[in-house]
Order: C-alpha cells, then sequence, then structure tokens
C-alpha cells in the first residue's frame, strides 16, 4: 500500500485536516492498516460523526483494518467519549473515532485510542504510524481479511454517565441546551428526557453542515444563540457541546461563559464532597481557584502539563478520581479515566440540586476572588519565533519568586501568575493570567501580551 501523506495532519494528539486535500478515504485507509499494525491488534472499534465526509471515512478505515486480519466493531454514529467506553467496556484492542472535533466543516481527521481508550499521540502511536506509511512499511494484506459486525451502545452509555450522580435530587432547574448540530443531539435527549429539568434545544438536528453555528463553543460568535436563549428564557444554566461532544461548556444565568478553570473547581468539589480526600489533577494553566477549592475541602491537587495523554497518565499513576482542562476537557476514574462531555453537565446540576444555589450563585465566591484573562492567543510567522519570545519572558520575570518550564513558561508572583505555552496545533502562542484584583489582572495582561507581540 504506498501513499503520500501530508505529515502536518499528524498533530499532537490525533490526525486532522481539511478534506479532501489532506484527509481522505486513501488516507483513512492507510492508517486503518497501520493502525492496526502498530497495535497488533485482532479487534477494534471504529465509530464516526457527523461530518459529510465521515462515512466514506470510517468505511475506508474499516477497509484497511480488515486487510490486515483484524476484525471491526463498527458503531455507526456517536460522540467520542462514546468510542471509548465502547472500547473500554468490550474489551477492544483498540479504536477510532472518524471526526475533527470542534473544527469547521471542510475538516475531518482522526481520534485514536489503544486498549482500555488509552490515547495515541505524537508522542506514542502516532508518529510510528506516520512513519510506517511513509517508509512504505505497511504489510502486505493478510490471507484471511477480518470480519465487521455492527453494534450500538447508546442504552449502556447512557446508563454509565447516570450513574454518576443521585437522580432522585434534581431539582427542576430552566436549562437552555445547544447541540450545535453535532453529537450532543444523539445523546443529550437521552439524559434530559430523564431529568425533571425544563430544557430549551438548540442546535439538537445532527448536520454535518453545521447549519446554524461552528460547534466550536469556545468562540464567542458560536454563543451568541445560547447566550440570548438562557437570558431570554431566565434559565438557571446553558449548556452547550463542541461537535464531536467530548467537551461540554457553561453559560450562567445572566448570560455570562464560564472559563474552564472555574467549572474544574466546581467538579473538584461536587467530588470531594462524595470523596473525602481524593486526587484531583489540574492544568497548569488554571486559576488558582481549583487548588484553594481542593484544598479548603481536604483533598490532594496535582499540577499537570497540557494534553489528554499527560492528563490520563497521571490519573492511572496517582489513582486521581477527577481531573480538569481549561479547555473544556473533563477525566474521570470511574470513566476509564477518559475524558467525557455530559457527565460535567450532570454533575453541575446535582451540585446545584445539593447545594440550593443557581450557577451563578456557586460562581459567585470565585469570581469576587479570582480574577483571570482567559486564554489569549498570539499568532505567529511560525514555530521559530517560540524559543526567543519565552527566553524574553523568563528574562523580564527571573525575580519571581517561582518560575518553571513543565510547559511554556509559568511564572508566580504573589498576588498574580501566569503560563505562556505554544499551542500544540498551530503558530500561536497562548497566554493565561489572573490577579488578585481586576485592575492588576488588566494590567499586568496588557504588559505580557506587549512582550510576547514586541
Amino acid at each position: 500500500m504506498s501513499i503520500t501523506l501530508n505529515p502536518d495532519i499528524f498533530k499532537a494528539y490525533d490526525v486532522r485536516g481539511v478534506y479532501p486535500g489532506e484527509v481522505n478515504e486513501d488516507a483513512a485507509r492507510a492508517i486503518g492498516a497501520a493502525f492496526v499494525v502498530y497495535l497488533q491488534a485482532k479487534r477494534i472499534a471504529v465509530s464516526r460523526d457527523m461530518r459529510l465526509s465521515s462515512p466514506t471515512m470510517a468505511q475506508a478505515f474499516i477497509d484497511g483494518a480488515t486487510s490486515q486480519g483484524a476484525d471491526v466493531v463498527d458503531y455507526g454514529m456517536q460522540a467520542t467519549d462514546m468510542l471509548y467506553f465502547a472500547v473500554a467496556k468490550d474489551g477492544l484492542d483498540g479504536g477510532v473515532q472518524i471526526t475533527a472535533s470542534h473544527n469547521p466543516k471542510q475538516y475531518n481527521g482522526m481520534k485514536m485510542v489503544r486498549k482500555d481508550a488509552w490515547p495515541l499521540s505524537g508522542e506514542e502511536g502516532l508518529k510510528e504510524i506516520r512513519e510506517m506509511i511513509a517508509d512504505n512499511e505497511i504489510p502486505p494484506p493478510a490471507a484471511t481479511r477480518g470480519s465487521v459486525t455492527t453494534r450500538n451502545v447508546l442504552d449502556a452509555y447512557v446508563a454509565h454517565v447516570m450513574s454518576f450522580i443521585d437522580m432522585s435530587v434534581i431539582k427542576p432547574f430552566n436549562v437552555v441546551l445547544d447541540a450545535g448540530s453535532g453529537m450532543g443531539g444523539l445523546v443529550a435527549p437521552k439524559l434530559f428526557d430523564r431529568l425533571p429539568c425544563k430544557t430549551t434545544r438548540l442546535c439538537f438536528e445532527i448536520d454535518g453542515t453545521f447549519p446554524n453555528h461552528e460547534a466550536n463553543p469556545l468562540i464567542e460568535e458560536n454563543r451568541r444563540d445560547i447566550v440570548a436563549r438562557v437570558v431570554a428564557e431566565k434559565a438557571d444554566i446553558g449548556i452547550a457541546w463542541d461537535g464531536d461532544a467530548d467537551r461540554c461548556f457553561f453559560i450562567d444565568g445572566t448570560g455570562e461563559f464560564v472559563s474552564g478553570d472555574f467549572i474544574t473547581a466546581l467538579l473538584a468539589e461536587a467530588f470531594l464532597l462524595k470523596h473525602p480526600g481524593a486526587t484531583v489533577i489540574y492544568d497548569l494553566r488554571a486559576s488558582y481557584a481549583v487548588k484553594d477549592t481542593v484544598a479548603r475541602l481536604g483533598g490532594t491537587s496535582l499540577m499537570n502539563r497540557v494534553g489528554h495523554a499527560f492528563f490520563k497518565k497521571r490519573m492511572r499513576e496517582t489513582n486521581g478520581i477527577f481531573g480538569g482542562e481549561v479547555t473544556g476537557h473533563y477525566y474521570f476514574r470511574d470513566n476509564f479515566y477518559a475524558d467525557n462531555g455530559f457527565i460535567p453537565a450532570l454533575l453541575i446540576l446535582e451540585l446545584m440540586s445539593k447545594k440550593g444555589q443557581s450557577l451563578h450563585e456557586l460562581l459567585k465566591p470565585l469570581s469576587r476572588k479570582y480574577f483571570i484573562s482567559g486564554e489569549i492567543n498570539t499568532k505567529l510567522k511560525n514555530m521559530d519565533e517560540v524559543p526567543p519570545k519565552l527566553v524574553a519572558l523568563a528574562a523580564r520575570y527571573a525575580d519571581a519568586p517561582n518560575v518553571y518550564e513543565l510547559d511554556g513558561i509559568s511564572v508566580e508572583y504573589p498576588d498574580w501568575h501566569f503560563n505562556v505555552r505554544a499551542s500544540n496545533t498551530e503558530p500561536l502562542l497562548r497566554l493565561n493570567l489572573e490577579a488578585t484584583t481586576a485592575e492588576k489582572m488588566a494590567a499586568k495582561r496588557d504588559e505580557v501580551l506587549a512582550l510576547i507581540r514586541a
């Protein structure tokens, strides 16, 4: 199987590119074959999102995988975290979700995992697959082609997600949901039909052309509809999902978008109330709200570098009950250490119910004390610009009590701190900064940005 692939489609955690110029059926077929060879897999899972190119991409991946003698269980169209569930629950050797996650409709790609839903990454797995294809080292087809069976795990998955909460305590909140025309439209109805909440449902029709807005709630314009409806309906909370629904995002009753670090702090509280003394993993960009909340509740917090492969590894090593990244990825020990886009939604509703507070009220103690910049991106000409900029930042803030380079550069003063790191996928420098007052945050944010952009 001789094929030339653009090596740039192999990212830090997945394969992704524009369809059909960069990512297409030929690429999927070759990657499917190399995936099976790399894992020495006998039986794998394949599933896909709602993108228009996903059915033929999935079919091509299956074709490549079965050509190497592996049996394939085809789970059809489902959310990415359903693939993780299927691989771990059904004891498969690995699996792939055909998806480009939150990217615009012209993109497609693949998220791949090995046994127990352990992710393949640029550091382990994706590099070997890329090189096998580039060096034309995929073995000839097996003497006997693998078989294909179909299976659906939606009901089992929904029961698993529901097991994280006590359904009987959930109060009849007024909730606005936005599935972004993505895979949230498959799962959310199954969950919310079982809850006493009044729901307003936006973009629940699954449609890979994304007729309403892109399925990336981190971009403000994609949140306009849900924010407007939350305010109009006087809702207690708004919840939105990205395209493949492995991440969820929250809007409070005033229409404010809630940062992932504050949600991490609330979810840490939800777990520590049930499991006193447990370990929580948070990412190095996060607000001090996370470690302070964990300390207040008697838990152990561990800071970690960004990226799901690193999070899942650390959680396994430490038996961490929960981990959160500021970008809306939330990981759960009792979910095979994998991330999930629906468990956080239920846990936040359960916490609101137990405390008798709206999301806005739950957040008040945090927003009064912690002033965060949110992630601010600076576009670079190329990645060669990164090292000198990080060196300049280290020199400027050499007097800080703490400077460390776990991922990019992190600088800590008593009343403010920041992290600057390069994106794993594009030529961007990302700044996250926090201070003890709004004024200090704004001043320091502008100061650090000026250095980055100099």
